[in-house]
């Protein structure tokens, strides 16, 4: 597996193969359709019923790759004539992996976790033509640090975000409470799906944005 920052890259057998094929995001995030939207990306959303996996023995860098790979592969298989987009996403507190809470009372324990404290967000990208042969894929980790909360203020994010769907259970796009102190590295990453990197290899495979 590539370390965080690496790419992946196998052009397929036509360069210039999907230049006119859809644009499909394999993944039911908001977040990440409204980042694709908002740079003016025209594309579908389609996605197939890939459990998200977690095994012991692999990394955090290493497991967010394979579950991009596994939810972009499973739509391209459905769609091979389409360029295949997909993500996944973890956050990590000195290499421990923090998913997504299951109960407010998980997610709690996630955020005294992580106050006053740097962690990492790891997504994997996925890119695949299945009828050219061609795909890419890069992993991109930011750096973000929280200020120290309270337990009350811990309670009022809780009321005012709906965090059950989000690693690490928070969200950078919606912090009431100023809860991150600083991002280093992107903020789309952070979010969920890492914009400056994917836009110029979509670019590359003759997708731009559209205004």
């Amino acid at each position: 597996m590539p370390k965080a920052g690496d790419r992946i890259s196998k052009p397929g057998k036509r360069a210039n193969g999907a230049a006119g094929a859809p644009l499909i995001l394999a993944s039911a995030s908001p977040r990440r359709e409204e980042l694709l939207a908002a740079k003016g990306y025209r594309f579908e959303i389609l996605t197939a019923p890939v459990e998200e996996t977690l095994p012991p023995h692999l990394t955090v860098r290493e497991a967010v790759l394979l579950n991009a790979r596994r939810k972009g592969s499973a739509v391209a298989a459905l769609r091979r004539g389409a360029l295949v987009v997909a993500a996944d996403t973890l956050v990590a507190l000195e290499g421990h992996p923090l998913g997504k809470p299951a109960t407010l009372d998980e997610a709690r324990a996630m955020l005294a976790k992580l106050s006053g404290r740097t962690h990492q967000v790891f997504t994997g990208v996925w890119i695949e033509h299945r009828a050219a042969g061609g795909l890419a894929a890069f992993i991109e980790v930011s750096h973000v640090r929280f200020r120290s909360v309270s337990s009350v203020e811990i309670g009022e994010y809780l009321r005012k975000v709906h965090v059950l769907d989000k690693a690490g259970a928070y969200a950078a796009q919606e912090d009431p409470i100023h809860l991150i102190a600083n991002i280093e590295g992107s903020r789309t990453n952070v979010i969920g799906l890492p914009m400056e990197r994917l836009a110029p290899m979509l670019a590359r495979r003759g997708h731009f944005p559209r205004r």
